[in-house]
């Protein structure tokens, strides 16, 4: 198996023809201005290490690697660098360490809502901020402290039945809800519930469990498989063939585990589904986060600016496009937190400059990174999912359609 997958590690790579397009792209290369840490140099050195040139010691730039996929967006030739930089860690293995005990954390949502429940019970909000400023920017302990101070588990919404309307057989339709994003996204799950039943579906929850990205990403291929053919049998004993998710981190590994299966992530669906919708006026200055998976995977980002131009009176600000990543990147802003809080400040400056009212993004790990960085800096406002406002928004009596005269 191993030379079966370098073999093709480097079939991916011959595909690369160097032109270097992809180097404005990269936000790791913007930060350092190093050839090894830009997509071109980072496939130059997967195909190294899959043909033993060098020694698998030189793994720090594929793992500083945010996974934006800015640089797939521009390639002219096509390379599929998240195949080949997943294949090459998979080859590699996945790190130890912290960073091993905390991702078995993170993608079991039952361990770690109750894990987050302990924590708050024994008063983390007053000793986990003030605990992690007595560490080293660097510690990627200190950064779980911060992620510990700005974590909130909710309790899941029960549906509503009442919002479903009056038909014979309601549509059913799958809701995944991950990991992370189960435990900490609640009022995002439910507003996407009360969204979609307006438009006369039923959402059926699938078991709480990780997709499998985050062990993808981290190396872990033997976990990430096992997580997907759980998500595979939980999707044939509901019967369910259309899945949504509001995380759209999840997306394409939802789509590998679920070749069958039509599976979109959450804006695209109501864009292209929920004509009927109408939403009440908010006169507010609102700033938009998209995040990368959003622009890159899901190709959502028109689809939700469509929807959230929808709301009356509402002045939204989309962020500039560069640089491409705020730096959560999954696990990324624990693992190595001071590249992240670089990017952050840049993408928070953005946000500040436009002097909104609150902060919009659709990925959980961004959100409470920026979170984190506004509080940091001493400018906390709300930052919530998108989805959130929405069905806050929500005028649960649309107008009746006029009939031609």
């Amino acid at each position: 198996m191993s030379d079966e997958l370098r073999r093709h590690i480097v079939a991916l790579a011959d595909q690369c023809v160097k032109c270097g397009l992809c180097l404005p792209s990269c936000p790791t290369y913007a930060l350092d201005r190093n050839e090894a840490e830009s997509p071109r140099g980072r496939i130059a050195l997967a195909s190294a290490i899959a043909t033993r040139t060098i020694s698998p010691i030189n793994r720090i730039p594929l793992d500083h690697c945010l996974v934006c996929l800015a640089c797939e967006s521009v390639c002219p030739t096509g390379v599929h660098y998240a195949e080949l930089l997943d294949a090459t860690r998979a080859l590699l293995g996945p790190t130890g360490g912290m960073n091993k005990y905390l991702r078995a954390l993170l993608t079991r949502p039952h361990w770690l809502r109750a894990a987050l429940w302990v924590a708050q019970t024994l008063g983390a909000r007053y000793w986990a901020r003030p605990g992690a400023h007595l560490l080293g920017s660097g510690s990627r302990w200190r950064a779980a402290l911060l992620m510990l101070s700005e974590s909130r588990p909710q309790a899941r919404t029960k549906i509503d039945r009442r919002l479903i309307s009056s038909q014979n057989t309601p549509k059913r339709i799958g809701l995944f809800t991950g990991c992370v994003a189960d435990v900490l996204e609640e009022s995002a799950h439910a507003a996407l519930e009360r969204l979609l039943q307006q438009l006369g579906y039923h959402p059926v929850r699938l078991p709480a469990q990780c997709c499998g990205a985050m062990d993808a990403h981290s190396g872990d291929a033997p976990a990430a498989i096992r997580q997907a053919r759980q998500v595979h049998q939980h999707v044939t004993a509901l019967g369910l063939d259309h899945i949504l998710t509001a995380t759209p981190g999840c997306l394409a590994e939802l789509r590998r585990a679920l070749p069958e299966t039509r599976v979109e992530e959450a804006f695209a669906f109501l864009d292209r589904e929920g004509s009927t919708l109408r939403f009440r006026p908010l006169n507010s200055r609102i700033a938009l986060h998209i995040p990368c998976t959003q622009r890159h995977v899901a190709h959502s980002d028109a689809a939700l600016l469509r929807l959230l131009a929808r709301i009356p009176e509402l002045d939204l600000l989309p962020l500039p496009t560069e640089p491409r990543c705020c730096g959560a990147a999954g696990s990324h802003f624990i693992d190595y937190p001071q590249r992240a809080a670089s990017l952050r400040r840049i993408k928070l400056d953005q946000a500040l400059a436009l002097q909104p009212s609150q902060l919009l993004s659709g990925n959980v790990g961004c959100r409470l990174h920026l979170r984190i960085g506004l509080v940091e800096q001493g400018r906390p406002m709300p930052v919530e999912h998108p989805l959130s406002l929405l069905a806050r928004q929500l005028d649960p009596h649309p107008a009746e359609p006029q009939e031609d005269l």
